[in-house]
């Protein structure tokens, strides 16, 4: 199957600001998603207790960066997003509650402009599942390592695949049935159709390896349920 342009991409998400606009649930169709929230933004305070900016990439809403304002009231935030409507209610969102600068930045997180050295945390939230080819995950994990202060670190909470073939199969019929729990069995079709047409996952192993390539000097895993996984990488 053909995937999806980023322009097809971004046009899904403007149509669909709602779902994204939860903190209590955070995004629903995504396993463990609240714990995932809180577990991504804590140890991102406990690694820079000290954080005074804060990257948000693939914002959607705001959820990641709501939850990880909850914990450092007074940082500056940048946030990154594809889709103008998500961008717009994340500012909105995030504005209610923030004392520090906003920035939002609408574009591909390939592609933006950032300043090297400028953020002690970035959050990339059900994000990164949307890159293509190996060229393309390089590319961002060398940019989002150059774009931390030393001692900054990466949090990732994402759609991810398995190692081991088999482990993939159980891992996505885990999903199938979460996503009918929730929604139905028109809803999960629609919902694993849109995966199938926009998503490339790799494997957590893959994207820690990559991490180690581009120089983080620590990495770790937080959480790991079927398909989805939080994990991170310290400067």
């Amino acid at each position: 199957m053909e995937k999806a342009s980023t322009k097809e991409i971004a046009a899904r998400f403007d149509a669909d600001v709602s779902t994204f606009a939860n903190l209590a649930t955070g995004q629903s169709s995504i396993i463990d998603a609240p714990l995932a929230l809180e577990l991504a933004t804590e140890a991102a305070r406990r690694i820079a207790p000290a954080a005074t900016d804060i990257l948000d990439i693939g914002c959607g809403a705001g959820n990641y960066t709501l939850m990880m304002l909850h914990k450092l009231p007074n940082a500056n935030c940048t946030l990154v997003d594809l889709s103008a409507k998500m961008l717009s209610k994340a500012v909105e969102r995030v504005a209610a509650v923030a004392k520090g600068k906003i920035t939002p930045v609408h574009g591909d997180i390939r592609t933006v402009e950032l300043k090297a050295g400028s953020f002690d945390i970035i959050l990339a939230g059900a994000v990164l599942h949307h890159l293509r080819g190996d060229s393309d995950w390089e590319q961002v994990f060398a940019k989002l390592y150059a774009v931390l202060k030393p001692g900054g670190c990466l949090m990732i909470s994402d759609l991810i695949k398995q190692d081991i073939g088999v482990l993939e199969d159980y891992s996505r019929e885990r999903f199938a049935r979460h996503l009918e729990n929730i929604g139905g069995k028109a809803f999960r079709e629609e919902h694993l159709k849109a995966v199938e047409r926009e998503d490339t996952p790799r494997t957590m192993t893959f994207q820690l390896e990559l991490m180690r390539k581009a120089g983080f000097r620590q990495t770790d895993i937080l959480h790991k349920n079927a398909c989805f996984g939080t994990f991170c990488g310290v400067k």
